[in-house]
């Protein structure tokens, strides 16, 4: 089974609320957005690596199941996860929570392609990412985070101003 990290806490405010009185489905995207830039970081994607290395990560997919309403006041947990990696592109699963009644707020699975920043094509993921998302895939990062922060570690070394 994939592991699940947490990528995103917060609370549904008022103005995020539309005229029915629930979260907006904007505010969903909001919130799952940050969610993919936590869990890319967690990758060892992160935003000193991406300049370095001139790339990008783009969407070209995205699907949300709105499962229960969320509510001003409400406070949510996003936990993410790497459902698939190929040679350019990581299929990512987000889950939001209600974090006082437990249930399922909205899940999103969100494609996202690596790219060059110029030319602007489709590249390969780079190894050490891919093995970093393929230990989330399979479920064994408990046992490897230590790990997972080395890879982080090594892979912006040197990019810090």
């Amino acid at each position: 089974m994939p592991e699940f990290i947490v990528t995103q806490r917060g609370a549904v405010y008022p103005w995020e609320c539309d005229h029915m009185g629930h979260m907006n489905v904007r505010w969903y995207a909001a919130k799952f957005d940050e969610a993919c830039w936590q869990l890319l970081a967690s990758l060892a994607l992160t935003r000193e690596r991406f300049v370095r290395d001139g790339a990008a990560m783009a969407a070209v997919e995205q699907r949300i199941e709105y499962k229960r309403e969320l509510y001003a006041g409400d406070v949510v947990t996003v936990r993410s996860t790497v459902v698939e990696v190929r040679e350019k592109t990581i299929r990512m699963r987000h889950e939001m929570t209600n974090d006082v009644t437990g249930e399922l707020a909205a899940v999103t699975e969100i494609v996202a392609v690596h790219m060059g920043t110029s030319p602007r094509r489709s590249r390969c993921l780079p190894a050490d990412v891919r093995e970093c998302a393929m230990i989330m895939v399979k479920g064994q990062g408990g046992q490897n985070r230590g790990g997972r922060r080395a890879m982080i570690a090594a892979a912006t070394a040197g990019s810090r101003r």
